[in-house]
């Protein structure tokens, strides 16, 4: 059973109303990939949602509830959630690979615009992807550009573990077959800034709570991003970063989101920890993902952002 994270959102955004999100199983390089699929035929634009370390597609389904009518897609990347690897190596290109098939599969699939939300981790991942396979959108909510010290240090558990992971992981690679408890590396207390869902995450065995193989941390930790952000030119960025992240701050994310040569925005959430669940932040964050999609939608009709 997966934890209820609604139960960690204010009470607005808590809502039952709409379509009920269903389980499906897509297969993929011999791998069983779980998926949670809101189906809405008449919803103007598809969301792709993508999680990061410590979590899966249902952990963020709330936050496809601020958008409105939309049609979602939430994947459980390998190694998290349900997903079913069958014995297949997991590294960070899996990831990449799989997100960018994914997205392609929704784009193909009929011809409405196609926003990509990506969280944590999965923001730089839905970057990757969404510059190989395109779309209308990206939406993130952090830009960790792990090739820079400070970002591997601020994610790891133990600051300077994270400075020298590189190397030293590279060196242990015999380990590439050992899954560690996700916990061990990275800084799970600072997922959000309530301590009882941090507590959620830590003991959900789909997510925070599970293990991790040494080589796909190793591959993450020792990856680039698919282009430099000056060559990125797929679609517009929208980054909705907590104001208050105890674990990745802002000016973590800003180096590589200045950079970005396509148009942009910022929206920083007030009072928000790593995970958004907190207001006014939500509400903002709520407000600029419905503009995002309005203007996403405006666009694929000819208008100009």
């Amino acid at each position: 059973m997966s934890v209820d994270y609604l139960q960690f959102f204010p009470q607005w955004a808590r809502t039952e109303d709409g379509p009920r999100a269903t389980s499906q199983w897509w297969p993929w390089r011999r791998m069983q990939v779980h998926l949670e699929r809101v189906t809405v035929p008449d919803a103007p634009v598809k969301l792709v949602i993508l999680h990061g370390a410590g979590g899966y597609g249902r952990m963020l389904l709330p936050y496809a509830r601020l958008m409105g009518p939309v049609e979602v897609v939430a994947p459980d990347m390998p190694g998290y959630g349900q997903t079913r690897c069958d014995g297949q190596p997991v590294d960070y290109a899996t990831w990449v690979d799989l997100a960018a098939d994914l997205i392609r599969a929704e784009r193909t699939r009929d011809e409405r615009p196609v926003l990509v939300l990506g969280a944590s981790v999965g923001g730089l991942l839905a970057y990757s992807a969404v510059a190989r396979a395109g779309a209308d959108g990206l939406a993130v909510t952090c830009l960790l550009d792990v090739r820079r010290a400070e970002t591997r240090a601020a994610g790891a558990r133990f600051g300077p573990m994270g400075r020298v992971a590189g190397p030293v992981m590279n060196a242990l690679r015999v380990l590439d077959g050992v899954r560690v408890p996700i916990r061990w590396m990275a800084r799970m207390s600072a997922m959000s800034n309530q301590p009882e869902l941090n507590a959620a995450v830590a003991g959900d065995r789909l997510g925070g709570g599970g293990r991790v193989s040494w080589r796909f941390l190793r591959t993450y930790l020792t990856s680039a991003p698919e282009v430099e952000p000056e060559d990125f030119t797929a679609c517009p960025v929208l980054m909705v970063h907590p104001a208050e992240d105890r674990w990745t701050p802002v000016e973590l994310s800003m180096p590589f989101f200045e950079r970005l040569g396509v148009d942009k925005r910022l929206v920083m959430l007030e009072g928000c920890g790593h995970m958004p669940v907190e207001e006014p932040g939500l509400g903002q964050m709520a407000r600029a993902l419905r503009e995002f999609a309005a203007e996403t939608e405006r666009r694929s009709g000819g208008a100009s952002w």
